[in-house]
């Protein structure tokens, strides 16, 4: 099914000349899943990395309920949501004091298989709209400000897609007027402001990880991640334009792909390790391939031609930790063990990672040595999710469902 079949050629050359337009942030707002430039790293300079060394600032707490899910920070309001008694909810935070501004609710079930379950998809803030996808796809779009439903459905059911076997875990992605999530074989696209489906890749399992954008000369395309390969695809048409094998145990692909130029680096864990694929010659092809880096759930960064990330695998702790590796050749240029799991993000020059044990760290960026700025105990219970900086503050939650807010202002 395409775009221009179930719209029309006038709604297609409108989405035609909005494809590609960004999510406009404020500040040093982070509207979605990896930041308003999908890379992991913030542009926040007004914040102190030794914030850490003496007693940290806790300015409010929160609990959730169980989950993963991640923060999307926009126009002084937090939002992530977690599960309580086989209900999800999405929650929307006044950013200065913690208050509940408004919530969310929906039936979902727990379902921890191997885990503590569970919600594990970020919120996405586009303008006056907050889209959530649970695990299993229930997706809706609701007002940033008021939290009323504009619309929603069962993209899983409607898309005749097959759940993975963790639910589907990939944010929803705002593509120019259009809405893509991870639903089906290699995605779903939606029209964003009313839920109509545009197209749709298939029935089989999707993988876990998030659509992200790129271009090849002038062919604009999105990178998903399946259960067993990477995909280029046509974000206006969803047609399929290369795919790429990615063979995971568990068929486990859930950390973004990481693109630079010709260049698209993938990783997952349970042993797979990572490799770049060199898209040079117009098809892609495998550049390296080693065991350096294992981003099993949360996608590392690229700072300076080097990758950071959280390396390994959760429950075994032995080999897992901060690693810097070389792109360009998969060189490993450091490996710190004593955050042990966890996940990290980033500033342009500084990495906020968090142990899977609870322990906050800020660290340079620094390709030849681990060297840590300040670093503080702030949580316990385990700690997987993605820590986000915003406006002085970072937002960080371990799976039981606590919540705290670090003031680091300088």
């Amino acid at each position: 099914m395409t775009l221009k079949q179930t719209f029309g050629p006038r709604v297609v050359a409108v989405a035609a000349m909005l494809l590609h337009s960004a999510i406009v942030a404020d500040g040093s707002d982070w509207p979605r899943w990896r930041g308003p430039d999908l890379n992991g790293i913030s542009k926040e300079t007004d914040w102190s990395p030794k914030a850490l060394n003496d007693e940290p600032k806790i300015p409010w707490r929160a609990q959730l309920g169980t989950g993963f899910s991640s923060f999307a920070v926009a126009a002084g309001r937090v939002y992530t949501t977690g599960n309580t008694a086989d209900t999800d909810t999405l929650f929307c935070f006044d950013a200065d004091t913690g208050k509940v501004i408004w919530k969310y609710s929906h039936p979902e079930p727990l379902d921890g298989k191997w885990f503590e379950g569970g919600t594990t998809g970020t919120p996405t803030v586009d303008g006056d709209t907050v889209y959530t996808l649970s695990r299993t796809g229930q997706l809706a779009a609701l007002g940033a400000k008021d939290g009323k439903v504009k619309w929603k459905k069962d993209i899983a059911r409607e898309a005749g897609a097959a759940k993975p076997t963790w639910g589907f875990s990939g944010s929803p992605f705002i593509e120019g007027a259009m809405l893509v999530v991870n639903v089906g074989k290699f995605g779903t696209a939606l029209v964003k402001t009313t839920g109509q489906v545009v197209w749709t890749t298939g029935r089989e399992e999707s993988g876990y990880a998030t659509p992200v954008p790129f271009e090849m000369g002038k062919r604009k395309s999105l990178a998903i991640f399946g259960s067993q390969e990477l995909a280029a695809i046509d974000p206006l048409t969803g047609k399929l334009q290369w795919s790429f094998p990615w063979k995971t145990e568990y068929d486990v692909n859930a950390a973004d792909p990481i693109i630079s130029g010709d260049k698209i680096f993938v990783s997952s864990g349970y042993n797979k390790g990572g490799g770049l694929i060199d898209l040079s010659s117009g098809r892609p092809k495998e550049a390296w391939a080693n065991q350096n880096m294992h981003t099993m759930f949360n996608p590392a960064v690229l700072i300076g031609g080097y990758l950071y990330g959280i390396s390994g695998q959760a429950g075994k702790s032995g080999d897992s930790g901060l690693a810097c590796v070389e792109f360009a050749t998969g060189k490993l240029m450091w490996l710190e063990k004593s955050l042990m799991f966890g996940a990290m993000t980033a500033t342009t020059d500084k990495l906020i990672a968090m142990g899977e044990k609870g322990e906050l760290v800020i660290a340079e960026v620094n390709p030849h040595k681990f060297v840590a700025n300040s670093r503080a105990q702030v949580l316990g219970g385990r700690c997987w999710t993605t820590p986000v900086l915003a406006n002085g503050r970072i937002y960080i939650r371990n799976a039981k469902g606590d919540m705290i807010c670090v003031d680091v202002k300088k």
